[in-house]
C-alpha cells in the first residue's frame, strides 16, 4: 500500500515537473509586423542610421504587400532614398504609393519634388497635359506650380478641387492653395 502511494506520488511529481506545457500558440499577424518594422525604420531614420531604415521600411512591404497601409511604408521609403540623394529608386517608392492609395496628397508633393531632383518636371507636364483623371490633374498641377507656372498649376487644382469635392484628398488641395496663393499675393 505505501508502494502505491509512493509509486503515485513519484509519478505526479513527475508529471508535474516534467516542463510539459500546453503548446504556445502564436499566430503571424504581418499587418502588426509590417506596422513594427515600419515604427523601427522611422526610429533608425530618427538616429541617421540610413540602411538599417531602408531595410525595415522593406520588411515592412514584403510583409503587407498591395495594401493601403504599404503606401505609408512606400512613402517612407522614397523619403528616406530622397535624403540620400537616390531621387531614382525614390521615384519608384512614390509612384507605387500612389497606385496604392492616391488620396494622400503628400505623396503627389514627394513625387513632385523627385520629378524636379530628376530633371523631368517639362516631360511628365507634356505626358500629363491632356489627362482627364483627376489624379493625374493633381499631378499635373503640382509640376506646373514647380516649374514656375504657378497660375496655371492653381487653376488646374482649383479645377479638380470643383470637380471633385467629396474626395479624401481635397481638403489637402485646398489647404495648399491657400498656401501658394497666399505665396503669391505677398510676392506682389
Amino acid at each position: 500500500m505505501i508502494k502505491r502511494l509512493a509509486i503515485i506520488f513519484l509519478l505526479t511529481v513527475i508529471f508535474c515537473c516534467s516542463g510539459y506545457k500546453k503548446p504556445y500558440k502564436y499566430t503571424i499577424d504581418a499587418g502588426k509586423d509590417a506596422f513594427y518594422h515600419n515604427n523601427v525604420g522611422l526610429n533608425y531614420l530618427k538616429d541617421r542610421i540610413y540602411y538599417a531604415a531602408i531595410q525595415e521600411f522593406k520588411i515592412a512591404i514584403q510583409l503587407s504587400p498591395n495594401t493601403q497601409a504599404t503606401a505609408i511604408f512606400k512613402n517612407n521609403l522614397g523619403e528616406t532614398y530622397t535624403f540620400i540623394g537616390y531621387p531614382d529608386m525614390a521615384r519608384v517608392c512614390f509612384e507605387d504609393a500612389i497606385k496604392l492609395y492616391g488620396l494622400n496628397f503628400k505623396y503627389y508633393q514627394n513625387l513632385t519634388e523627385c520629378y524636379k531632383s530628376l530633371g523631368i518636371v517639362n516631360s511628365k507636364i507634356k505626358e500629363l497635359k491632356d489627362s482627364k483623371n483627376p489624379y493625374e490633374k493633381i499631378q499635373l498641377g503640382l509640376l506646373y506650380i514647380t516649374n514656375g507656372e504657378v497660375r496655371k498649376g492653381v487653376i488646374i487644382l482649383d479645377e479638380v478641387c470643383m470637380e471633385e469635392p467629396d474626395l479624401l484628398i481635397t481638403p489637402a488641395i485646398r489647404q495648399y492653395l491657400r498656401e501658394v496663393t497666399s505665396k503669391m499675393q505677398q510676392a506682389t
